[in-house]
């Protein structure tokens, strides 16, 4: 708890001085209170549900001193990490994120744990850090050393987009720890060289693995197609999942969408079907994602009516709306001058907690505005800025003053609020759970491998 304390104290960030006075008095009266354990003590079950519901990065980074670490397995132990190290490095305060994750490495940690705490690294964007914290435990790990942390380890440059770093901590850390790479550290190598455009480096990690006993799993392979997809390299494509067939390798859902993107902005509509009905065909049911696609398809060649006929379909089809969904449903409707149809996915969004990002949403309300929907427009930015922390909302605040909604004036009486009001209490959660969306890596179009490669990095109970 003094460690915490500390931690807080030495932050660096504008804020409520009244409002960390309380925090750091309520730590201490904790901490006095600390020899009645059964007062402080979590379970995982809650533990997890208070992260789940707080933004603060203060109180979050706090949780972690009421829970006993044995209780929790690696998996826990790394969403929990992730959560709070992702709340502090939104905040900026990365000195307070390195510090969190060091923390909680033990003087002589397991690989599932060292693993796990890896892995939180990425979330806090501070991949370099994490190799450091890779070589201070290493000694005290077993030898030799399983891949298991490696790999963690080498998932954090690839979530944080370093690829090039990737083939350099392969080969360093393998030779330097005598770690033998497993079949998961293969195909983060073969990951990181399609981000960087080098198929034949990515086809020598192939030959390489057969060479050592290894067939190549289904997710090494979607990771390449989807890597030819993308270069329109469509021949080649074909080619590797011929011989995936081949090797006995069945294609899933991640390899079904990675060729139904592909169609979806490149071909036509039918073609989109083709690959739909030869998924449903190989057993494969379609999902979200690939529904996704076929909406953007649909909008792409100016079928909007379809597009959101197929968004009120989703529950028939036994999907619901991602994040995505909401996304680019969003965009395209507005594109097309739909701020009706616009206006009631957001309003979806909302109620699911998936609002869309700031440029998605910043489309919504200069559209609103532009037609004299100013009442609408500020709703939709009051909304917003109840959703997200101070430091997060100069880009609201800027687009506020460049149309003009901070002002008193418009036609407020001319429209209803489109959005009803929340109590404090359904306004926390929806915070909190707002924020828990990933950024990045939550785009579908971008990692479909990397999502099974990051869960196999951190299995196993610490």
């Amino acid at each position: 708890m003094a460690a915490l304390a500390s931690l807080l104290r030495s932050r660096h960030r504008g804020g409520s001085h009244a409002a960390d006075a309380l925090l750091l008095r309520a730590l201490s009266t904790a901490a006095a209170a600390s020899s009645e354990p059964a007062a402080l003590t979590l379970t995982p079950s809650s533990f997890k549900a208070r992260l789940r519901r707080e933004i603060d990065p203060d109180r979050v980074v706090s949780i972690f001193e009421a829970i006993d670490d044995a209780s929790l397995s690696a998996s826990s132990t790394r969403h929990a990490l992730s959560l709070a190290a992702r709340r502090l490095s939104r905040a900026r305060r990365y000195a307070d994120a390195e510090a969190l994750l060091s923390s909680r490495l033990p003087a002589s940690p397991t690989e599932p744990q060292l693993a796990a705490v890896l892995c939180a690294y990425a979330s806090a964007s501070l991949p370099e850090k994490a190799v450091a914290a890779f070589r201070s435990a290493a000694p005290s790990l077993p030898s030799p050393i399983s891949p298991l942390p490696f790999n963690a380890l080498l998932s954090v440059f690839l979530r944080c987009r370093r690829h090039r770093r990737v083939p350099v901590l392969f080969e360093e850390l393998s030779k330097e720890f005598s770690i033998k790479p497993d079949a998961t550290s293969y195909g983060i190598l073969v990951k990181a060289y399609c981000m960087l455009g080098k198929d034949a480096k990515a086809h020598e990690v192939l030959d390489k693995m057969r060479g050592q006993g290894f067939t190549p799993t289904t997710n090494i392979y979607t990771t390449m197609i989807d890597s030819m997809y993308k270069q329109k390299k469509i021949e080649a494509a074909e080619r590797l999942w011929k011989k995936m067939l081949e090797s006995g390798r069945k294609p899933d859902q991640a390899l079904y969408n990675a060729k139904v993107f592909h169609y979806s902005l490149h071909g036509k509509t039918e073609d989109v079907f083709e690959v739909i009905a030869e998924m449903e065909a190989a057993g494969v049911k379609p999902d979200t994602i690939t529904y996704n696609f076929l909406m953007t398809s649909y909008c792409k060649d100016g079928k909007i009516d379809s597009a959101k006929e197929m968004y009120r379909s989703l529950a028939e089809k036994g999907c619901s709306a991602n994040a995505a969904t909401y996304k680019h449903m969003l965009a395209h409707l507005c594109a097309h001058g739909d701020l009706d149809g616009a206006l009631q996915i957001f309003k979806e969004s909302f109620r699911s907690n998936k609002v869309p990002d700031f440029r998605t949403m910043r489309g919504l309300v200069e559209g609103l505005t532009n037609v004299g929907r100013t009442a609408e427009a500020k709703s939709i930015v009051t909304k917003m800025k109840k959703m997200f922390p101070e430091q997060l909302l100069s880009g609201w605040a800027k687009l506020e003053k460049e149309l003009g909604l901070n002002s008193d004036g418009g036609d407020a009486g001319s429209q209803a609020e489109c959005i009803p009001e929340e109590t404090p209490a359904e306004a926390e959660t929806s915070t909190a759970k707002a924020l828990e969306l990933e950024d990045p890596s939550d785009d579908e179009t971008g990692c479909m491998a990397e999502a099974s490669i990051d869960e196999e990095v951190t299995q196993g109970t610490a």
